[in-house]
């Protein structure tokens, strides 16, 4: 009966899990550049009973699970849908080719490089850029960094971002040029939220200007939608919240089976 409650229980953490990351999903349907975490679950090892008396024909009784888990989480790593918006600090990074990691035979990804408050190098997909009273340029008050690791400062409005992230001011002068970093193995990125990343190994990442395996483009005034798709994580959290229930319901019968078996069966009357 135990193994029972267990099973039920560990239904209930991994759908409330799932329905967390879900949330999370559909409070970025709306965030530029945002990639859609998708959940792996996967079934506890099952269990072989037999019989106490080994002399017993047959001795295997049969299998048992023990439920599930969720394994892992893991970003939708695709490009998303460009739209227009008209703003001149808006850039969409376009991934035209990325290598793919040979151990996971994943795509790698590429980033904007941003520097925090803190003085701590972070990543983002976020091309919604902004100036700030000084000019410097700003991913949600993150300052991009340019090719030589210095953040960007702007002065002028009127200025042009080419397909290679080269920024001129209106005499046609030469700016920065923005960052782009690469990462091979996206299982080393971990998302700190408002669209930031951070590496594992606490190690820079490398840029992917002049690297001869990548090649992308960045497309001013436009910005690259998230790959949240609204409708089916609706269903997907209603699934989820059904099958929260569904476990629910079988603890609660299991609860009820053990206070009779606890405090009615047996006693004295």
């Amino acid at each position: 009966m135990l193994r029972g409650l267990y099973t039920a229980t560990a239904g209930m953490l991994t759908q409330q899990k799932r329905t967390e990351m879900l949330s999370n999903n559909m409070a970025n349907s709306n965030t530029p550049g945002y990639k859609a975490d998708q959940s792996s679950i996967r079934a506890f090892p099952e269990m072989l009973l037999k019989r106490m008396d080994n002399n017993s024909v047959p001795a295997t009784v049969g299998t048992l699970n023990t439920g599930v888990y969720l394994q892992e989480l893991n970003s939708q790593n695709i490009q998303g849908e460009l739209r227009e918006t008209g703003l001149k600090s808006d850039l969409a990074l376009i991934e035209q080719n990325v290598p793919f990691n040979q151990d996971t035979n994943v795509k790698g990804t590429l980033l904007f490089a941003v520097e925090n408050q803190a003085g701590e190098e972070r990543y983002t997909k976020n091309g919604h850029f902004t100036l700030d009273e000084n000019g410097t340029l700003l991913s949600d008050g993150n300052q991009v960094l340019s090719t030589t690791g210095q953040p960007i400062s702007i002065q002028s409005s009127n200025y042009q971002i080419t397909a290679d992230g080269d920024i001129f001011d209106a005499d046609d002068e030469f700016v920065a040029q923005i960052d782009v970093r690469f990462e091979d193995d996206v299982r080393n990125l971990v998302k700190e939220g408002n669209g930031l990343f951070r590496t594992v190994d606490e190690q820079a990442l490398p840029t992917a200007i002049n690297n001869g395996a990548i090649t992308y483009s960045l497309k001013q005034n436009h910005l690259e939608n998230s790959t949240v798709d609204v409708g089916r994580t609706y269903t997907d959290m209603m699934t989820a919240y059904r099958s929260f229930e569904a476990n629910q319901k079988v603890l609660q019968a299991y609860d009820k089976s053990m206070d009779k078996a606890v405090n009615e069966i047996g006693r004295l009357r």
